[in-house]
């Protein structure tokens, strides 16, 4: 017990915030300053992150795969709207497989500049493949045959052999366009939860919670 609190005490050294660094949001979060639509709340809080926090768009993703497991990794956000909210990613894949036999996940965004987090979850599905096409043209040309060297997931001999199959895709489509590989594309969470989180003072944060009701949103104030 006394060498875990030592390790305690160090962690939270590392983690203190040093002098000048504190977040820039102000004020408490109010019930009046939310959208009737987390959709719309969600696109107000995102453009306030990308004026400010470096890469605003990652976001966590979590799983569970067959037998119950839960695993989580970090994407990034690639669209999203009324229709759900949409990344990429390798059919092949770890996170693929468990999406495929658990077709519901969450995803987490956070924002330490804005001292603001955003949870959501819902269910799963493939993009159409006309939607996968359209976003991997837009990809640079080296991400594009990345998509076909790796096989994401599986395990390789060293890194020489990532190497050679980017060598060989290269090869294989010099002087072509790179189609997109059919074992890559997109899937689209659909949530029918949220959870809006502003930082407070002496930890007593605000959260307010949307689940659908019908074709509406109900909202709630949780305790932090």
């Amino acid at each position: 017990m006394a060498e875990q609190l030592r390790w305690l005490r160090r962690l939270t050294s590392l983690w203190r915030r040093p002098s000048g660094t504190a977040p820039t949001y102000q004020g408490s979060l109010r019930r009046a300053d939310l959208a009737a639509d987390p959709i719309e709340q969600f696109a107000r809080w995102f453009a306030a992150a990308g004026e400010s926090v470096p890469l605003a768009e990652a976001m966590a993703l979590a799983t569970v795969d067959a037998g119950g497991a839960p695993a989580v990794r970090y994407v990034l956000l690639k669209g999203f709207g009324p229709k759900g909210f949409d990344f990429y990613t390798d059919y092949r894949s770890d996170k693929a497989d468990e999406l495929e036999a658990n077709p519901r996940a969450a995803l987490a965004f956070w924002w330490p500049q804005l001292g603001r987090q955003v949870r959501l979850s819902g269910s799963v599905s493939k993009l159409a493949a006309a939607d996968s096409d359209a976003y991997f043209a837009t990809r640079p040309r080296e991400a594009q045959l990345g998509a076909w060297a790796s096989e994401q997931s599986a395990t390789l001999a060293d890194r020489a052999e990532l190497t050679r199959r980017v060598e060989e895709v290269t090869g294989r489509f010099e002087g072509q366009e790179v189609e997109r590989p059919p074992h890559w594309g997109g899937f689209r969470l659909v949530p029918d939860e949220f959870e809006f989180w502003q930082q407070g003072e002496a930890r007593l944060h605000d959260r307010f919670r949307y689940r659908r009701d019908g074709d509406d949103w109900s909202i709630e104030r949780l305790s932090p």
